[in-house]
């Protein structure tokens, strides 16, 4: 539980419901989520922001304590979708308009928020990613097995879901393990709930995932196609991976984002855990943009 928020469930689509952790008062900001992750990862950040925002902490479509719909189509977990979801929820709280910030598989769903939706998301704040288009462009050779999951995920449904499933808490918990530089940022009983919340919704993270080895890949094509871009402010902070994996990141993200804050950590991946009050400070700048 975050300290101090209400805890809700919307319904955002037909059948759907978002579990949302609210709280605060003020301008509002959404905060989504990452892998292997819950609304949870904004505790210690929420908390603090709720003294002058209006805070909204979903768990994303799939994961959490919000609704698992079956994955009837690859558009079941696009980020179209999700993104949808999350503008609902805002809306059915009462806010038309609002700041977005996303962590990992959050930041791709606030990316996609961005382009679909640029008159409802003022700023935007992504966290340790890259968008789906190019992150399939950067991996080759040896250095994609750092990201060995995201192309055992992007496989056709079944093989994938029974190996997951097979040995969850080894297989989600070795994330939460090798991509933190501070474990103590992540303690006990946050780390239990992380992967008793992974391991009840198998099926539909791999959906997510396997969306974005498709549908999001096709939709991130057809945006550049057309020349589409994240039209309001948006800040950029990421692990300093692009000069070992041969990549320019800020360059990559500037082709999206022409008014664009780009920042490096020397944190860990889990960075909102790890340094809550950098990343309380960055989204605090973003309504000065």
């Amino acid at each position: 539980m975050i300290s101090g928020f209400e805890q809700r469930r919307v319904t955002v689509a037909d059948g759907v419901r978002l579990h949302a952790a609210v709280g605060g008062a003020g301008r509002p900001i959404v905060l989504l989520h990452g892998f292997p992750q819950t609304h949870l990862m904004w505790r210690h950040a929420a908390a603090d922001l709720a003294a002058d925002h209006t805070v909204i902490c979903p768990d994303l479509r799939g994961y959490g304590a919000s609704d698992k719909p079956a994955a009837v189509s690859e558009d079941t977990y696009s980020k179209r979708t999700m993104a949808a979801d999350v503008v609902a929820l805002a809306r059915e709280l009462g806010h038309d308009r609002f700041a977005l910030a996303g962590h990992d598989r959050g930041a791709l769903v606030a990316f996609r928020a961005g382009l679909d939706h640029p008159d409802t998301v003022t700023h935007v704040a992504l966290l340790d990613v890259l968008p789906t288009l190019d992150m399939w462009d950067v991996l080759h050779g040896v250095d994609a097995a750092v990201a060995y999951h995201l192309y055992l995920m992007a496989q056709p449904p079944g093989l994938p879901e029974r190996m997951i499933e097979a040995s969850a808490d080894a297989f989600f918990g070795s994330f939460l393990d090798a991509w933190g530089k501070n474990p103590a940022a992540i303690p006990p009983d946050v780390r239990a709930a992380y992967l008793a919340a992974s391991r009840a919704a198998v099926p539909s993270i791999v959906a997510d995932y396997r969306a974005s080895a498709g549908i999001d890949v096709a939709h991130d094509r057809a945006d550049r196609a057309a020349g589409h871009r994240l039209a309001m402010p948006v800040t950029v902070v990421q692990q300093d991976w692009g000069a070992a994996l041969g990549y320019d990141a800020a360059a990559l993200w500037r082709a999206w984002a022409p008014d664009l804050v780009h920042r490096t950590t020397t944190a860990g991946h889990f960075m909102v855990e790890e340094r809550p009050a950098e990343i309380v400070n960055l989204l605090r700048e973003l309504p000065t943009r």
